[in-house]
């Protein structure tokens, strides 16, 4: 079921512009973005505050690009660190061309949904705003078909206007291309704002410190994943090697805020920062296209998600 209005036919104006993925924690945000843009860009994970700062993706067609801005899950701030990820969500939202609400479609829409609905109908010059439900393979299609009706009747209860709602599942592809095709149509005329093959602007050191919290988030499960962070302290490529060979040496730290902490990352007799390690590397060698040396520590610095000086340190 697609809730949409058509393009116009025959328009083959080069579109370009910038769409935002807002909505809670887990929602799906990140997923979708790796599924349009056609590679991973952006770390997934069942924890909340998995993404922790704007991921721009850029979909490349013949017919126009598309950036998406797959922002931190809007919540309720319990440290200076999720103040801060509010905060960048927001001053988001004035950057874009559209505003993408992501409702998943196996959970019942809640207040934190109806906040953030509220939030961008209140701005002064509001975007265009579209809503994207996920996970449409997680549900029957009679669920499926009463979400949707929940979410367009958001537009009466809250008066605003969504000017597409659009089901579909990143995990399994259903829909994902109709979900490109309406947003480019929503873009105005404009150019190529990335070259061609560009499919991210974050550097390397940020993708690989991703790529390495995530295999954390996934190994540690409940215990503290709003505690983990990564910094690459040093990455570069080894002297002395054939060229047709090449190994990248990374160096880098897993934050932590106590020693307590510090001894469930290592784990007993170091196995679980050896399994850590073993998935990081298999995620930056595909991303890198290079063998890779991984050097994996872990660093306590206590309170660093309390802490404004940490966090600039950190990059948030």
């Amino acid at each position: 079921m697609m809730m949409t209005d058509q393009q116009p036919a025959g328009s083959q104006e080069f579109r370009s512009g910038f769409v935002c993925f807002v909505g809670r924690p887990n929602a799906g945000k990140s997923t979708l973005t790796n599924a349009l843009v056609g590679s991973k860009i952006a770390i997934t994970s069942s924890k909340p505050q998995t993404t922790r700062h704007a991921v721009r993706g850029v979909l490349h067609r013949a017919d126009g690009q598309l950036i998406i801005i797959d922002t931190p899950g809007l919540s309720k701030p319990r440290s200076l660190l999720q103040q801060r990820l509010n905060d960048l969500v927001r001053s988001t939202w004035s950057e874009v061309d559209v505003v993408a609400l992501v409702f998943p479609a196996d959970e019942h829409i809640g207040p934190g949904d109806v906040y953030l609905a509220t939030q961008l109908a209140e701005l002064a010059k509001p975007p265009t705003l579209v809503a994207i439900v996920t996970k449409t393979d997680l549900v029957s299609p009679e669920r499926l078909t009463k979400h949707l009706l929940r979410v367009a009747r958001l537009q009466d209860d809250l008066a605003i206007t969504l000017a597409h709602i659009l089901p579909c599942s990143a995990r399994s592809g259903s829909q994902v291309g109709e979900v490109a095709d309406v947003l480019l149509s929503l873009m105005p005329p404009g150019p190529d704002y990335y070259p061609d093959g560009e499919i991210t602007d974050e550097p390397d050191e940020t993708l690989v410190a991703e790529l390495i919290r995530e295999a954390a988030l996934e190994e540690v499960r409940d215990e503290l994943p709003h505690s983990i962070a990564v910094e690459v302290d040093e990455m570069m490529l080894r002297d002395g090697r054939p060229a047709d060979r090449p190994l990248v040496d990374i160096f880098a730290s897993m934050i932590v805020e106590r020693d307590s902490q510090r001894g469930i990352m290592v784990g007993h007799a170091g196995e679980r920062i050896k399994r850590i390690g073993v998935r990081a590397r298999r995620q930056i060698r595909a991303l890198l296209g290079t063998q890779v040396h991984l050097d994996l520590r872990v660093k306590v610095v206590k309170d660093w998600q309390r802490d404004a000086k940490q966090l600039n340190r950190l990059g948030f």
